[in-house]
């Protein structure tokens, strides 16, 4: 019988399985796909989300309902005779000690560790060893980058050579009987999206070519170019109009406290004109010299309104309408003036005390990214699209954010204002932006905002790309299904497969997205006597996709694309690519995995 704190829908864990700590995020997936891939886990949690635990209990993966930091858990878990220990715990303090915990009490076995402090995650890999300290964030954020650029290609190098990933669409001169091969010759099918959105991973180049369906095809960078397919780089923004950015800084003005100030300067040139009016058609100079010019009483009103008097024109010698409106002119002028020194003092005050806490806002700006959370994952987005060159504004709510400071220094100006309001989006000048990513760490304000975000953008919504981080994959499908959004993203799911294949010493390369389905890159070694030594090519999962091969015998040759007879052969380096339950599979067969 197993002891009381721990829940089994199954049978006990064997030896040889990986503990993980921790089950909100990232710990979710990281069990899902291990329990996929075949390879025994148990999960450790004393606070877990009940909707989570009963997802991993239908699974019948073993719980131990204690906390791993006082060390009960990890022994019930088994971590005497555990593979890998997985920390994953909300709190980097927690995951911190059970890291040093299970060092200490077990120095061979595999810890990975989920840190977003870089300092301390340096700092723990000393102990931990060469890649076992992971961020979610950083693996994630090239992702997010790519889908707020609207990047149809992901960029890769794999054994010293650049690949990519190109999304193309089938034309509409096809033939019936058309072929991936016969449009797309040598390059491997990655991914075909159907029309009606059906996503089939892998498949042969002999898959018809339907016109309409989006494909996604990978092959060396200088083929693709040599074939006519041109792989989509990051390009610099197009220089706004002048127009455009003076409706952005009207826009700005009307829509903060500077509308008093504009008031103020339409108020003070009306007058202007309508003293300038006046004095150009009854203003006599003297006797038989006429009237003023324009130029001269547009010169008489300013000078009367700065009440300067230099004794070159004068009322006194006026009649008294012509004196009354002297007066009223003075006055209003003066008070006009008077105005507009006051609020324009104030606005150049409140910039600057506004610059000084990061809190700025952004009239005039066009073309650039509006992000909507500056979390872990927030920052790293903004770090990757300044090196694209793109401008950036943040929105966030809480102006005590850790990262307030750091995206000062990057010179990124921030918002501090609800994402979710018309208001906060007209401060940023969204109706001018180019793209737009909601990364808070929670998946309902996201979905608020991204519909509010929707709503904004109005008729601009199709030619903008609008980027939704959204951890329940269910849930993303019916947002992307029912609302239109074409980017939404797990950083959950882009980032497991990295911690997975830390646990069991297998090489992940590339995560990204091909429509809504997450891909694995990984690279492994043929172990002499592995379970891949021998096998063909043709008998791997069909989706799967082997993308290069370097033979052992040849190591300064990358053969691409390998033909689906070859077999593999001890201490070949293979670089395969798929979804990542089955590139796991693949990757564990030449592994000694699970007992």
């Amino acid at each position: 019988m197993p002891p009381p704190s721990m829940t089994v829908a199954d049978d006990q864990p064997t030896k040889g399985h990986v503990i993980v700590c921790g089950l909100r995020g990232v710990g979710l997936r990281t069990v899902e796909q291990l329990h996929l891939s075949g390879v025994a886990v148990v999960v450790v949690d004393d606070d877990p989300d009940d909707r989570l635990a009963a997802v991993v209990k239908g699974w019948g993966i073993p719980w131990v309902h204690k906390s791993a930091r006082m060390g009960d858990g990890l022994v019930e878990a088994g971590l005497d005779e555990a593979q890998a220990v997985i920390c994953v715990e909300t709190s980097e303090v927690a995951t911190l000690e059970i890291a040093l915990r299970v060092r200490e009490a077990r120095p061979d076995v595999r810890v990975v560790v989920q840190m977003a402090n870089p300092a301390v995650g340096r700092a723990l890999q000393r102990v931990t060893g060469p890649g076992s300290v992971l961020d979610v964030a950083a693996l994630a954020a090239s992702s997010f980058v790519e889908a707020c650029l609207d990047l149809r290609a992901h960029q890769m190098t794999l054994g010293g050579e650049r690949f990519a990933v190109v999304d193309l669409t089938v034309g509409d001169d096809v033939g019936g009987g058309a072929t991936l091969r016969s449009q797309f010759g040598d390059l491997a099918p990655v991914a075909v999206v159907s029309g009606g959105g059906d996503v089939v991973c892998c498949p042969g180049r002999d898959h018809p070519a339907v016109s309409g369906d989006r494909v996604a095809m990978l092959g060396p960078i200088d083929q693709l170019e040599s074939g006519g397919i041109a792989v989509p780089a990051v390009n610099e923004p197009g220089a706004a109009s002048l127009v455009r950015r003076f409706r952005g800084h009207v826009r700005a003005l009307m829509a903060t406290n500077s509308k008093g100030l504009v008031f103020a300067v339409a108020g003070l040139v009306l007058l202007l004109v309508l003293s300038t009016t006046v004095l150009r058609l009854a203003y006599v100079v003297h006797p038989g010299r006429g009237h003023l010019s324009v130029l001269g009483a547009a010169y008489f009103s300013i000078e009367t309104v700065a009440t300067v008097g230099y004794g070159d024109y004068s009322y006194a010698t006026e009649g008294p309408w012509f004196q009354v409106f002297a007066i009223a002119l003075i006055v209003l002028g003066v008070s006009l003036v008077s105005t507009i020194f006051a609020l324009f003092t104030n606005i150049l005050v409140s910039r600057r005390i506004e610059q000084s806490l990061g809190r700025r806002r952004v009239p005039g700006m066009v073309g650039h990214v509006v992000v909507v959370g500056l979390g872990s994952v927030g920052i790293r987005v903004v770090e990757g699209l300044l090196d694209a060159g793109r401008q950036v504004v943040v929105v966030e709510q809480d102006g005590n954010n850790r990262y307030l400071g750091r995206a000062r220094a990057l010179g990124v100006p921030v918002v501090i204002a609800d994402g979710t309001q018309r208001q906060t989006h007209m401060a940023v000048n969204l109706s001018d932006a180019s793209a737009v990513a909601v990364l808070t760490s929670a998946d309902l304000t996201n979905i608020e905002t991204g519909l509010a975000v929707r709503e904004s953008l109005d008729d601009r919504w199709g030619e903008v790309p609008v980027v939704l981080r959204v951890f329940d994959r269910d849930l993303a499908g019916m947002m992307e299904r029912n609302f239109g959004f074409q980017y939404v993203r797990s950083t959950s799911a882009l980032a497991a497969p990295w911690f997975v294949g830390a646990s069991l010493g297998l090489d992940i390369l590339e995560t990204f997205y091909v429509d809504r389905q997450p891909f694995v890159v990984g690279q492994i070694s043929v172990a002499p006597g592995g379970g891949l030594q021998g096998v063909a090519m043709q008998d791997l999962s069909a989706r799967t996709r082997v993308i290069a091969l370097r033979r052992a015998k040849a190591p300064d040759v990358l053969e691409h694309p390998p033909r689906r007879g070859t077999r593999f052969e001890a201490r070949d380096e293979v670089f395969l690519l798929g979804p990542y339950e089955e590139l796991l599979r693949v990757l564990l067969r030449d592994h000694d995995v699970g007992g």
